[in-house]
């Protein structure tokens, strides 16, 4: 400890560590009277010449250089060019705030310090000791006495014991905290049947009918709301009241813990409120955002996105300046997403370094319980089956495989999954998540549909009954049964593999780029997905900020399973050789009257011609 600390203070000349800045250095609830440089310093000196140290070098490297390509490009624009994107951008705040709805009440609620709270009422004798769930090798949660000494979410344990050497850890238990949760959502429901759960301890709800038909301020529901989850639970929570989302989530992290915030639903109160609040608070700014806003514009506050929005306008896209244009006005969703149907269903589990394959294959089997059970309880059934590792450098590797048949139980989970593990070993890796999405409520895919061993027959079959090369009435060709079979033909066992981007938050297309050829062969180059400016799906347009990195890895997923489908078909509909079109050409070299000689074999009778293993057929798909 002592030569750490003569280390510290020998290196106070240069104070390396306030450019080095990572999550575990940022603010959060109840860190508000922390020493951040002694944060930074701490954190510095223990991440030195390790893998996450020399990973975050590397993408400290990449911002720099995508702020001064980025100042390069502000440096070029000429007068006449700012005026141009001046007038856009004005034009775009008046569609703005034409749009801009007052008349809903959304609120958002935060359990505190969930994982936690909810040890802690397990553990009474835990109550007001410093104390983090997870481990030495990675944090979920730390309670507001343990953020006195700068320890938080996704801080590695190590670290958080060097801040605070009085620091208990809990281990995790999830069947706990979702039991908590569901408890939790039963109180939601009387107030939003429709509510928008974002995780575990965090739900937006639109409360703009019940305080109608109540007769109560949205203050008012917001103290209920959060009295009946501490009834129902034990719990505490806090509550953000705004006119739209952005804002309420913003607002719920005002008064933490055990607090409420309320904004009005008027323009002059919602213009005072975010014209000075840093755009780190807003959703969707990482920060890697956050420091390119800053870096290339000087951008530290929402106001200022407006008055350097003819800036902003001319270096990104319209999507891209949408988003920043609607922060600075404060405009956010009001509408209620419809009802749909889930579109994945995913969980990881980080730890400490390893190469041991047995633990490893350990890990990916507590996974596949986990993920069917969650499955099972909502009665779904998925076909995309998606593995993702992360190496010891950091280095995220998403493997997936689309089956032709759904699945939910651990067994199929497992084979599966295991399969996807093999092609990557030998490895080292600290995080294993598996994600299962392409639900289709357990429907098989269609018995008519052809599959290659349809088209395929077996020697015994050539040699002893040759008539299996005639052309077949379309309605046999279809029967399984008279169709031979290869046991070896594993159809299942398409693997995809692509590259995905660790951080969050950052502007770089190549991020979502696809490295691996196995996956544009299967999506059309014309429709393969990656993120206009960081935001934008080049498929479908939908717009997700760089920080949501899960939901645009599923949204990767969806099209990657919905392409594959649409390929299968079309590869149906319209067969690379047709029967037909071989039939054809053989009667227009007749037709030509050239006829070819055929070649004899100096091996005839040996070896069986390959087009003899496709059966013929008469039908169209």
């Amino acid at each position: 400890m002592e030569t750490t600390e003569n280390s510290i203070s020998g290196d106070d000349s240069a104070r390396p560590w306030q450019s080095y800045n990572t999550v575990y250095t940022n603010a959060k609830a109840g860190m508000e009277g922390v020493d951040k440089e002694k944060v930074q310093r701490v954190v510095y000196e223990m991440s030195k010449g390790s893998k996450y140290f020399q990973n975050e070098e590397r993408k400290e490297a990449y911002m720099k250089q995508k702020v001064d390509s980025m100042k390069a490009q502000l440096a070029k624009l000429t007068p006449h060019d700012l005026s141009h994107h001046q007038t856009i951008s004005d034009k775009r705040i008046l569609e703005l705030e034409a749009a801009r709805d007052l008349s809903r009440i959304w609120l958002h609620v935060d359990m505190d310090a969930f994982y936690a709270a909810v040890e802690t009422l397990s553990n009474p004798s835990l109550k007001g000791k410093p104390m983090a769930v997870g481990g030495m090798s990675m944090i979920s949660t730390a309670n507001y006495e343990a953020r006195k000494f700068g320890v938080r979410a996704a801080m590695p344990g190590f670290i958080a014991r060097k801040l605070c050497p009085e620091l208990i850890f809990v281990p995790t238990d999830f069947k706990k905290y979702t039991y908590y949760s569901d408890l939790t959502r039963k109180v939601y429901e009387k107030y939003d049947p429709n509510f928008l759960a974002a995780s575990l301890d965090e739900a937006y709800l639109d409360i703009t009918n019940y305080c109608n038909d109540k007769g109560m301020t949205s203050g008012e529901v917001a103290e209920e709301l959060r009295e009946s989850v501490h009834k129902e639970t034990g719990l505490t929570c806090s509550a953000g009241v705004a006119p739209n989302r952005l804002l309420a989530k913003v607002c719920s992290d005002i008064n933490k813990p055990n607090g409420q915030f309320v904004l009005p639903n008027e323009r002059a109160a919602v213009v005072t409120f975010i014209s000075s609040l840093p755009i780190r608070k807003i959703g969707g700014i990482g920060k890697v955002t956050e420091n390119i806003l800053n870096g290339v514009f000087g951008i530290t506050t929402c106001e200022e996105m407006l008055q350097k929005r003819s800036f902003i306008s001319a270096l990104f896209s319209r999507s891209s300046a949408d988003f920043f244009l609607s922060v600075g006005l404060g405009i956010g969703r009001t509408d209620t997403p419809e009802v749909t149907q889930r579109k994945s269903m995913s969980n990881e589990r980080t730890f400490s370094p390893t190469e041991d394959e047995t633990l490893i294959h350990q890990k990916l089997v507590d996974l596949s319980e986990n993920l069917s059970s969650d499955l099972n309880k909502e009665g779904l059934r998925g076909r995309t089956l998606t593995l993702k590792l992360k190496t010891t450098c950091f280095e995220v590797r998403t493997r997936a495989v689309t089956l032709p048949n759904c699945i939910c139980s651990t067994e199929d989970i497992l084979k599966h999954a295991t399969k996807l593990l093999k092609a990557e070993l030998p490895v080292s890796l600290r995080l294993i998540g598996l994600r299962m999405s392409h639900f289709n409520e357990g429907v098989a895919v269609d018995a008519k549909q052809k599959t290659l061993s349809n088209f395929i027959v077996t020697e015994s079959n050539i040699r002893n009954n040759t008539s299996a090369f005639d052309i077949h009435d379309p309605s046999e060709s279809c029967n399984p049964v008279n169709t031979p079979q290869i046991p070896d033909l594993d159809r299942a066992d398409t693997c995809h593999r692509l590259n995905e981007a660790e951080t969050s938050g950052s502007f770089d297309l190549k991020d979502t780029v696809v490295n691996d050829e196995s996956i544009m062969s299967s999506i059309n180059t014309k429709q393969a997905m990656f993120w206009l400016n960081d935001y934008e799906c080049s498929v479908c347009g939908t717009e997700l900020p760089p920080s949501f990195v899960e939901e645009r890895q599923e949204h990767f997923d969806f099209h990657l399973a919905q392409s594959l489908q649409d390929e299968e078909k079309s590869s149906n509909r319209n067969p690379i050789l047709k029967p037909k079109q071989r039939l054809f050409e053989k009667d227009e070299t007749r037709q030509s009257g050239v006829k070819k000689k055929q070649k004899a074999s100096p091996s005839e009778g040996k070896h069986i011609p390959i087009h003899m293993f496709f059966a013929k057929t008469s039908q169209n798909f």
